[in-house]
């Protein structure tokens, strides 16, 4: 009998393996698939590791403007898919060893809930072992972890369903050959990355969302900024997909009916929690349309089953599902050793008001906290300050187009707390974690100004905004 079964092994799976193997439990983790989920297999690490790729494509033909010379820069996405494999397999190495560091028990198979934890039984769980390896077999685990992650969430527009050149992002990283024109459908992060990858590839790129800007969730004044940088992309805004013929997109734009010539489609309209397949009913989890409902511990309804990840659909992220996992495995020892806390006193709950969010690509973008349109909304009065990238000295020399991007703070204009940190500009992936802090700890105006950010960064714009409010 295991202490914990732990359905899924991507992010939040596999952390909470390692926690709880680290306290030195006794844990199953099973997975369908590889190891580290879709993050590391079809998501977060390819895409990253191919636009890695294209970055230093343009920027080998951008050499000469840095006097250097590069002779007839090109790039080859064969050879770019193989660079990409190697990182992957490296990583999902990595994360093998991991479990054998600290005890895991790994099953490959699909994971179904057979029955709850319920009055000092333990719950069990079948594996349904992948075809021609061995027999489905049965487990039983004083707890369980739900952590099945999320899959495309493919809508029902004409002409998708069996189409081959209609793609989500999983076939879009799995393309033998770059098409000559690609129209996205969705202008969230997937949808804009895989833009920015394409368009620096030379493909013409056209967006078509559905909202009247990019990235909903965007400080509207930044938004535009990052569209802007992207100067290789068309945007078709306020449109509503009407029908996909072959791979040209139909769509009312103003009450017009345009279309979108292309060679490939790809449907980036986000992702929906995996709720099928792992035993809902017969454990009596509840679920509504969004996901798993959990509380600040990552408790479901049913006393001894947590979940954690996209699978809960509160924060699809895979830093999220990364937090949420300890926060899960923390609650999880308090219950295995019937102690009221772990982690040294510090009360280990889920919250969701710091949680950065990345766009990566050419250009970044990056936020954590409110914008200034969700201060409006919730009535909240704030202070605000931006600064352009180009105020950088290090931003300055390291790009050509020196005035792409800003970095934008709120704060609170009763209590001069810091509410929001938001960047679009080289490295915001980097110092936005610096944003969260701020917002976690409750820094004041006056407590960021006394803070030595070192020179020449580009984070010191942080510090720099500040000053301005």
């Amino acid at each position: 009998m295991y202490d914990t079964i732990i359905i899924g092994g991507g992010p939040g799976g596999y952390l909470a393996a390692e926690r709880l193997g680290q306290a030195g439990k006794k844990v199953l983790l099973v997975e369908e698939n590889h190891l580290g989920g879709t993050c590391l297999n079809a998501g977060c690490i390819p895409a990253k590791t191919l636009i890695n790729s294209a970055k230093r494509y343009v920027h080998a033909g951008e050499a000469g403007k840095f006097g250097v010379t590069v002779e007839k820069a090109s790039f080859d996405w064969a050879a770019m898919g193989k660079w990409k494999a190697e990182v992957v397999e490296k990583l999902r190495g990595g994360i093998a060893s991991q479990m054998k560091r600290f005890g895991v028990d790994v099953a490959g198979g699909r994971g179904e809930i057979l029955s709850a934890p319920a009055g000092g039984k333990p719950g069990k769980v079948r594996v349904g072992c992948r075809s021609g390896e061995s027999p489905d077999q049965d487990y039983e685990g004083r707890t369980i972890l739900i952590c099945t992650g999320s899959v495309p969430a493919l809508p029902s527009i004409p002409g998708r369903r069996d189409n081959p050149l209609v793609v989500d992002s999983t076939g879009l990283l799995s393309i033998e050959a770059v098409p000559r024109r690609l129209a996205i459908i969705g202008g969230g992060v997937i949808g804009v990355e895989f833009a920015g990858l394409f368009s620096a590839l030379g493909v013409e790129v056209t967006v078509i969302e559905m909202m009247d800007e990019i990235i909903p969730f965007m400080d509207r004044e930044q938004a535009p900024l990052l569209r802007r940088a992207m100067k290789g992309v068309r945007f078709k805004l306020g449109c509503r997909v009407e029908m996909i013929e072959g791979a040209a997109v139909h769509y009312f734009r103003e009450g017009k009916r345009e279309k979108t010539e292309a060679d490939l489609a790809l449907v980036a309209v986000g992702r929906r929690p995996v709720l099928t397949t792992w035993g809902p009913e017969a454990a009596g989890v509840g679920c509504t349309s969004r996901g798993v409902t959990v509380d600040d511990r990552m408790r479901t309804n049913i006393s001894g089953i947590w979940a954690a990840g996209d699978v809960t659909g509160r924060s699809l992220l895979a830093h999220s599902a990364y937090r949420m996992a300890e926060v899960a495995a923390a609650d999880i020892l308090s219950r295995l050793d019937d102690s009221r806390e772990s982690g040294g006193g510090i009360p280990n709950r889920m919250r969701y008001n710091a949680v950065p969010w990345v766009v990566y690509g050419l250009t970044e973008a990056a936020g954590v906290g409110i914008t200034e349109q969700e201060a409006a909304a919730a009535g909240t009065a704030v202070l605000t300050a931006s600064l352009p990238m180009r105020v950088s000295g290090r931003f300055t020399a390291e790009n050509t187009f020196a005035g792409q991007g800003a970095v934008k703070v709120i704060a609170s204009a009763d209590n001069r707390r810091i509410l929001g940190l938001h960047a679009v500009g080289a490295y915001a992936s980097e110092f936005i974690w610096g944003g969260a802090v701020l917002i976690e700890q409750e820094l004041r105006i006056e407590d960021v100004k006394q803070i030595i950010f070192p020179h020449p960064t580009v984070c010191e714009l942080i510090r720099d905004a500040v000053w301005e409010l």
